[in-house]
């Protein structure tokens, strides 16, 4: 653990006083019904006390950015079918310009390469970078969302590794999903408990 200076405990243990900044992400999915889900995500940057600008034009406290996009997504792999941005807060009106670039999501797939296909259709000049940020961390919660979803449903067990729902998306995505880990195990017994049956 790197070591500050005078400082022998946690990082935790250097938080002190007031905090300067904040940014949340969140992310809220909905049932449409017919296989469809409603994710909702939205990115808020909040300066807790005021500072100044490279120009030194005094920055207030408040909202920083804050962002919202709204895709609907189905299938297999999951697609974003329709997609929507607002942005209630931005630093610069200028920055409004980009929020149709949220668009050219239409028809993605959210399975490997999602976060590449972001960067490469609206990163850097092409769009805000926060919305960036927002669209590739929605990926997941799409995902989690579509799941929750789908699992409200019992379904019979699968008798292959194919007839697992999203494991081509979990599989070695994580310590826990590795190939010889403990999930893939459970899938596996799942599969051989199904066909004993």
């Amino acid at each position: 653990m790197a070591k500050i200076e005078g400082h022998m405990g946690t990082l935790k243990d250097l938080i002190r006083g007031k905090a300067v900044h904040q940014r949340r992400l969140e992310f809220v999915s909905y049932p449409l019904g017919e296989g469809r889900t409603l994710v909702e995500g939205s990115l808020r940057d909040d300066r807790f006390q005021p500072g100044y600008y490279f120009d030194g034009v005094q920055a207030p406290e408040g909202v920083i950015h804050w962002m919202i996009v709204r895709m609907i997504v189905e299938g297999w792999p999951l697609t974003i079918m329709d997609i929507e941005a607002e942005m209630p807060g931005v630093p610069n009106e200028l920055c409004r310009q980009m929020i149709d670039s949220v668009r050219r999501l239409k028809g993605v797939a959210i399975s490997g390469g999602y976060s590449r296909e972001v960067l490469r259709l609206m990163g850097g000049v092409r769009g805000c970078s926060h919305l960036t940020h927002l669209m590739i961390a929605m990926g997941p919660a799409a995902l989690h969302g579509y799941w929750t979803d789908r699992s409200r449903e019992r379904r019979p067990l699968p008798t292959s590794l194919e007839e697992v729902p999203a494991l081509k998306q979990l599989r070695n995505s994580c310590f826990l999903w590795r190939d010889e880990g403990p999930l893939m195990d459970r899938v596996r017994q799942v599969i051989g408990k199904a066909e004993d049956e």
